[in-house]
């Protein structure tokens, strides 16, 4: 199903709405639709990382939550669908507060509608490359008190920024904002189990995109994670990140063809 849109969005594949397509969302266009199954047709672990991406999302919220997490601002927070971080969190603890950041139309137009009647959740149109401006937005300022600890989420985002953009000094910028005792969730895409012609499927594809990717290793994540106290098992394949079963076997971990971390800031 195609959704409403206003700002003719629908010409250009979104990386974030063929992650919702991947999900089985319908917040998605044709155009994303498209991309998505070309990508599938050579790669068909693409859909594999949306899915281990969002069950490592649910894990780290409910992890986070039992470590007395309540405040948390989500960055590339991307369209609604199943699993969203309020609903896991709030699920948990009503009381917790979550800012969606991101700066595709439709996921913030989406996020709105979602959220109009829920008084501790927030989204705020804004590009996460500038933490000063997202910091003061009103949707985050007004909610969150970074004078307490707060869970900084970099989910299926920092791939989506070139080196260029220098992520790791994005994410200094908003771990020198936050409180001791807080914490930074990430996950990256990798390629892990892609074959060299299947990554250039998939750099074709979301090249197409107005966000390319970005792999990188698992030392290059961890070089981001600079001043945080990685907490176990450490950065690694997202299924295998504190899994509900033990029901994978590691060529499955390898198919995500991502990673994922918990860290926490510890006293300055």
């Amino acid at each position: 199903m195609d959704v409403a849109d206003p700002h003719g969005a629908e010409a250009v594949p979104n990386l974030a709405r063929m992650y919702d397509y991947y999900l089985g969302g319908s917040h998605n266009f044709a155009v994303d639709r498209a991309a998505a199954d070309r990508a599938l047709r050579t790669v068909p672990h693409a859909r594999t990382f949306a899915l281990a991406n969002r069950a490592f999302l649910g894990r780290v919220v409910r992890a986070l939550v039992a470590d007395g997490i309540d405040q948390f601002l989500d960055l590339g927070s991307g369209v609604p669908t199943v699993g969203n971080v309020h609903e896991i969190a709030q699920a948990a603890d009503p009381a917790a507060r979550v800012a969606y950041v991101d700066i595709e139309p439709v996921a913030v137009g989406v996020a709105g509608q979602v959220l109009a009647d829920n008084p501790n959740a927030t989204i705020t149109h804004a590009d996460i490359r500038d933490p000063a401006a997202v910091l003061a937005a009103p949707g985050v300022a007004d909610l969150l008190d970074l004078d307490r600890p707060v869970a900084v989420l970099a989910i299926a985002i920092l791939h989506a920024l070139p080196d260029a953009d220098d992520p790791a000094g994005i994410l200094a910028a908003y771990r020198d904002a936050c409180a001791p005792g807080s914490h930074l969730a990430v996950s990256h895409l990798a390629a892990t189990s892609f074959s060299a012609d299947q990554q250039k499927v998939v750099r074709e594809v979301l090249d197409e995109t107005p966000t390319p990717v970005t792999l990188r290793t698992r030392e290059q994540l961890t070089e981001m994670l600079a001043g945080y106290e990685i907490l176990e098992p450490g950065v690694c394949l997202l299924p295998a990140w504190r899994p509900d079963d033990t029901g994978t076997t590691a060529a499955d971990d390898a198919d995500s063809n991502g990673y994922g971390a918990l860290a926490r800031l510890s006293a300055r």
